[in-house]
């Protein structure tokens, strides 16, 4: 035995994030990563099944999944904040169900959202009036342009890949989610809207927003700068865009 007695810190990582995603994310969990990295953050991470295709359907059945996900990532610790990372699964079931799902698991938490983020984005940014991009089927689109026009900023117009497979969705080229974009932006909307977690579209937004000249949310940007700033973190992050200046 040891003669130094061992002396505990009240926790190995100083902040906790709680992330839950699809079994099938490529992406989510790898952009987390890249941008917490030397934060002193700690993203645990837990994945739900899912199968695909990507339809109401199959987004509705991850809710019953939630709550004990979310009470299996650090069993019996607080986290301080709470994530599901599924854009389209957070607008099929409503971002209260979502968050009283996880919240029963662990009380009091903040419970973020792509889409609850994303409007968070809105109001810091000021944006009244949104271009949307989805690689989604034109269905899964609607039900998202209705849900945003409800609880977010005015839906000027929205353009859909027609995907229905969240993998086929992670493997997107980075030129294809730059062209899709700058292609879906109307002149009168003051920001786009790139919906989907698996989407690699959070290398892009720099590169879309020179294009445009106008901000560039995407569901992963909004949904870590979120986090960061549930947990004082204002830090700058040059590759997030005009977001990550707010």
């Amino acid at each position: 035995m040891s003669s130094v007695a061992a002396r505990l810190d009240a926790r190995a990582i100083a902040k906790r994030i709680g992330l839950v995603v699809l079994a099938t994310d490529h992406t989510t969990e790898a952009d987390f990563a890249r941008l917490m990295q030397g934060r002193d953050v700690g993203v645990y991470v837990n994945r739900i099944p899912y199968e695909n295709p990507t339809t109401h359907e199959s987004l509705q059945r991850t809710g019953a999944l939630l709550a004990a996900a979310a009470a299996d990532i650090l069993p019996d610790e607080p986290l301080d904040v709470l994530v599901y990372g599924c854009t389209a699964a957070s607008v099929v079931l409503g971002n209260d169900q979502v968050a009283a799902a996880m919240n029963s698991a662990k009380p009091d938490t903040p419970c973020v959202t792509p889409s609850s983020a994303a409007f968070d984005a809105f109001a810091a940014l000021g944006v009244r009036k949104i271009s949307v991009l989805t690689p989604y089927t034109q269905d899964v689109t609607d039900t998202l342009v209705r849900y945003f026009s409800d609880h977010g900023p005015e839906v000027i117009n929205a353009t859909c890949l027609g995907l229905s497979d969240d993998r086929d969705m992670a493997r997107l080229s980075k030129d294809s989610i730059i062209e899709a974009a700058v292609a879906a932006c109307d002149a009168g909307s003051d920001a786009v809207f790139i919906s989907c977690t698996a989407l690699r579209a959070l290398d892009c937004v720099a590169q879309i927003e020179a294009r445009l000249g106008k901000p560039v949310i995407t569901s992963n940007q909004a949904m870590i700068w979120r986090c960061m700033r549930h947990l004082a973190i204002a830090d700058n992050v040059p590759s997030g865009g005009t977001l990550f200046t707010r």
